[in-house]
């Protein structure tokens, strides 16, 4: 793909197509080479691979709505965006779309309110009090397949350690966790952004609001000593107290988001492991380094691939003119390898000074909330492992030799990350 002749690689959907799925960075490379902001020809997509591009759009609310944020041109806006100023009709017909009612496609004031709102439930105390039982549901779900010698990472320990470890933050009571295991941890991850363009459904996590909504119902009768309470509890900044859609709403995106994106991480990271014994060996040896290690994997494998912006007013990005009502489309899995930002780009460096720069979490009033609860994960799995097992191997078996490996990614065009890992453990 990288030898591929331009007009080639333009003639490509990247939103539609799978040929990008498994490596969408030629492509990115290429968009870049033009410049950094883009206009697709397929779904006048503006695309912006840049790093200070991504870093502008990302924080410039003033021009830039995030109402799309998810669901970018499809399936398109319920009326026509006409003239030099569409906020109006953005904040009228807001609500008409998909994910509406969820953090990431909230613009201020709204916004504010609920992010400060989850801030309150993210607090240090509690993410301390999460990371300790990580420790130990880590060592839980390892000894579910330690004596077996292998492992499908994604299925045997990522998709439920990720799931439980946000069901803890947000004090899901432990008789519950099987009932969101069996319903969660298997969905079909890659529903949002499929290349094969499914219908979106309007409200997606109609399964955690049932819950969280029965969750808070219950603890603002009956207040207990626990989190849910806390959160059943918990006021916006300005002291007022969400109702019971706005508190559950943000603990269901929180639980979605969490899960999602750590599992890619998590994956990413044993994937590399696996693949370079040379590194595994430098890491077991220094500890000190999963850390650094964690960012450059961040940075090189963002988990998602790019979010939506919706132009309210007319602009200019990189000497592109973006008319208002326009769909810009920021890829931090571009802007993370973009030459300018990070020498070597597509060289995993643990001495790199500048990779915990990436924006493989956003930036902005957007920036993850759940970005110290992904790393604390990502770093608490991969120490384990090294302590429980004196080697991971890629298993050829599954994903063929060294020199000729074979993964299958998530077929969507927002997220990067295996479907599926085997690994072959040696116990310590």
């Amino acid at each position: 793909m990288a030898d591929a002749p331009q007009s080639e690689l333009d003639a490509v959907d990247f939103f539609k197509s799978d040929r990008f799925v498994r490596d969408p960075y030629p492509y990115f490379d290429h968009l870049r080479g033009k410049c950094p902001v883009v206009r697709e020809s397929h779904h006048d997509v503006y695309m912006v691979t840049g790093y200070d591009e991504a870093i502008a759009v990302y924080h410039d609310q003033a021009t830039f709505s995030s109402a799309n944020a998810v669901t970018g041109p499809f399936p398109g806006f319920p009326v026509p965006l006409e003239g030099d100023d569409v906020t109006g009709l953005i904040e009228a017909h807001r609500d008409e779309l998909p994910f509406n009612d969820q953090l990431p496609t909230m613009d201020p004031p709204q916004h504010t309110a609920h992010r400060g709102l989850l801030l309150r439930l993210i607090t240090p105390k509690r993410l301390k009090e999460n990371e300790e039982f990580m420790w130990r549901l880590a060592d839980r779900q390892i000894d579910s397949f330690a004596t077996r010698g292998t492992c499908e990472l994604m299925a045997d320990y990522a998709g439920p350690f990720t799931l439980l470890v946000v069901a803890d933050l947000l004090g899901v009571p432990e008789e519950d966790h099987p009932k969101f295991v069996e319903r969660l941890s298997r969905r079909a991850q890659h529903a949002v952004g499929s290349t094969d363009g499914p219908s979106m459904e309007h409200t997606p996590l109609g399964y955690l609001y049932d819950q969280f909504s029965t969750y808070i119902e219950d603890r603002r009768a009956n207040p207990r000593d626990d989190v849910l309470t806390g959160l059943a509890l918990a006021t916006f900044p300005d002291g007022t107290l969400p109702d019971v859609g706005d508190a559950m709403r943000i603990a269901a995106n929180l639980f979605s988001a969490g899960q999602e994106t750590t599992t890619r991480l998590l994956g990413s990271a044993f994937q590399i492991l696996g693949d370079r014994p040379d590194l595994q060996a430098r890491i077991r040896a220094d500890r000190s380094l999963v850390a650094p290690f964690v960012e450059e994997t961040l940075r090189l494998e963002s988990p998602i691939k790019g979010d939506f912006r919706l132009s309210q007013v007319p602009t200019e990005i990189a000497g592109v003119a973006i008319p208002a009502g326009s769909t810009v489309m920021v890829l931090p899995g571009a802007a993370n390898r973009d030459p300018r930002e990070f020498a070597d780009p597509d060289e995993l460096r643990l001495d790199r000074v500048n990779s915990r720069q990436h924006i493989a979490f956003g930036h902005g009033i957007h920036v993850c909330a759940g970005a110290p609860l992904a790393r604390a994960e990502t770093v608490v799995t991969i120490q384990r492992f090294l302590d429980r097992f004196a080697d991971l191997r890629i298993a050829e078996e599954h994903h063929g030799p060294a020199d000729a490996r074979d993964y299958e990614y998530a077929p969507t065009y927002m997220l990067r990350g295996l479907q599926n890992l085997h690994l072959e453990l040696t116990p310590a």
